[in-house]
């Protein structure tokens, strides 16, 4: 057997030992906002609101539920996990490498299968995200995008990003403009490590026709963005527990799902 290969005995001792660290944290409750059955269920209702929305738009695209885990600990987490949720986020980088740690010291076998990072980033934080996260959703200024693409150089590491763009007109929000995000040379940064998979952005609380309006903008940058590039941006990462209907109605890929799963 290869050195890369472990044993029936080793497998299944992981297998066994996981198992009971989940019966154990569901059992022990750790003060979770809902059982894994509520969740289950709850999961289950957003899927059927998906392909409904799907539906009304003729649309057929995947589209992907991230577990907005920011109000949880780790512990808690686990009942999201064991729901179904493959891909949790974060918006604190602390936090978010606590709880990471959290499961690959205590529940290995039933860590996420990704992270991502929807946060503000802080450029003093890079080196401490780079190769943890699998996909940055918020990246939202010219000044990240280089001291990203420095970080890739040193540390010889690529990144995969969304570039986040400003949707909502509002102050408070950070993000590209459209005017910035057209005449930025993506190129130039891709070839230094960076990967940019589409777009992110946030709708402002409002009418739906005004929601709709701005996811609808989101799309249409990023066909913009991808005609320029030459090649697909498969990802927009737009709706929440409130909007996602429309924003898959509008051609989202990637929904970050919170308080509508555990609260």
């Amino acid at each position: 057997m290869s050195d890369g290969c472990c044993s029936a005995k080793s497998v299944g001792a992981d297998f066994h030992r996981n198992h009971h660290i989940l019966k154990s944290l569901l059992k022990r409750g750790f003060g979770m906002r809902a059982a894994a059955s509520d969740v289950s269920a709850r999961l289950a209702e957003i899927d059927q609101r998906i392909a409904q929305a799907l539906q009304r738009s003729g649309r057929s695209q995947t589209v992907q539920v991230i577990g907005v885990t920011k109000y949880l600990d780790a512990p808690e987490m686990v009942e999201l996990r064991s729901a179904g949720i493959r891909i949790f986020a974060e918006n604190r980088v602390q936090v978010a490498l606590s709880k990471l740690e959290w499961f690959q010291e205590q529940a290995p076998g039933i860590s996420p299968e990704a992270w991502h990072f929807i946060g503000h980033l802080q450029r003093n934080k890079l080196s401490r995200v780079m190769g943890r996260f699998q996909l940055i959703h918020s990246v939202d200024s010219l000044s990240l995008l280089e001291s990203l693409s420095r970080h890739c150089q040193e540390q010889q590491l690529g990144q995969n990003v969304l570039l986040q763009v400003n949707i909502s007109g509002e102050a408070s929000k950070g993000g590209f403009t459209a005017q910035e995000l057209d005449g930025l040379s993506v190129t130039r940064f891709e070839a230094e490590g960076i990967r940019v998979l589409g777009l992110m952005g946030m709708a402002a609380e409002a009418d739906e026709s005004t929601v709709r309006s701005s996811f609808r903008l989101l799309r249409t940058l990023r066909d913009r963005l991808q005609d320029r590039l030459g090649r697909p941006l498969p990802e927009l990462s737009m709706g929440m527990s409130g909007d996602f209907e429309i924003a898959v109605e509008e051609g989202a890929s990637l929904l970050r799902i919170g308080s509508l799963l555990y609260s």
